[in-house]
């Protein structure tokens, strides 16, 4: 196709003008955001969970929470393609949670998931424990440090929604 025919369609369909202008970006970019190189999430850190700024749709939520941490050892390793980082430290006090947990490199962030149950005590009632489902992700940034969110879906009892938390992983 000749340029002053293509610049005729793109004038005539912006939506295609678009379209080139994405498919340009990628072949010249070279690679796609999922196939870039992870940042190697090696050595120990500091990883702190934000309990105090919690949200979400669970009374949980609204409960009130100090900040919680400890430091991890953490490994990256890359095979076929595909980068996890195993994160080692102290057990949790909820037996349910796994340890060590691993993480995936997704091409802009490490993510991991997970299912346990959530241990939930609320209006004065005696605790209960549900099944529940983690979702965690960390982002890396140009000083070292890795940040993110930790949002949990409690399937059901009185605590029964959602929790969000904010997370970092600090160098120590």
């Amino acid at each position: 196709m000749s340029a002053r025919r293509l610049r005729s369609a793109l004038r005539g369909c912006p939506a295609l003008g678009i379209v080139v202008g994405l498919v340009a970006g990628l072949l010249l970019a070279g690679a796609s955001p999922a196939q870039a190189a992870p940042q190697a999430w090696t050595g120990q850190y500091s990883m702190v969970t934000y309990a105090s700024q919690k949200g979400g749709t669970s009374v949980a939520a609204r409960q009130s929470e100090a900040d919680f941490g400890a430091v991890f050892v953490v490994s990256t390793s890359c095979s076929g393609g595909a980068c996890v980082a195993t994160a080692h430290g102290p057990a949790s006090s909820n037996p349910t949670v796994p340890n060590p947990l691993r993480y995936n490199w997704d091409g802009q962030q490490w993510k991991a998931t997970y299912d346990w149950a959530w241990q939930c005590a609320a209006d004065g009632a005696e605790s209960q424990w549900s099944p529940a489902r983690s979702f965690t992700y960390y982002a890396p940034h140009s000083d070292g440090s890795l940040r993110g969110m930790w949002h949990t879906d409690i399937a059901s009892g009185a605590c029964r929604g959602s929790v969000v938390m904010p997370v970092a992983a600090i160098p120590a």
